[in-house]
């Protein structure tokens, strides 16, 4: 199972608490977060982290990030 997060243009503790509202939801899975500043990305991969998710992937999408976390 998948979800994507689009949290573009939020500012933090936004994008966060959209990410753990989701994981809350999913349990496991997939989840595909895009953010748009460095604060978002790293608050985001150490809440996910702290849930006990992996942050699997962090790419450049313009001028922001996507990150995919993953736990199975």
């Amino acid at each position: 199972m998948s979800a994507i997060i689009d949290a573009g243009g939020l500012s933090c503790p936004q994008p966060v608490l959209m990410t753990l509202d989701k994981i809350k939801d999913m349990k496991n899975g997939e989840i595909i977060i895009k953010v748009d500043t460095d604060t978002s990305k790293e608050n985001v991969s150490r809440a996910a982290e702290s849930q006990g998710w992996d942050v699997a992937d962090i790419q450049k999408d313009g001028e922001g990030y996507q990150l995919i976390i993953k736990k199975e």
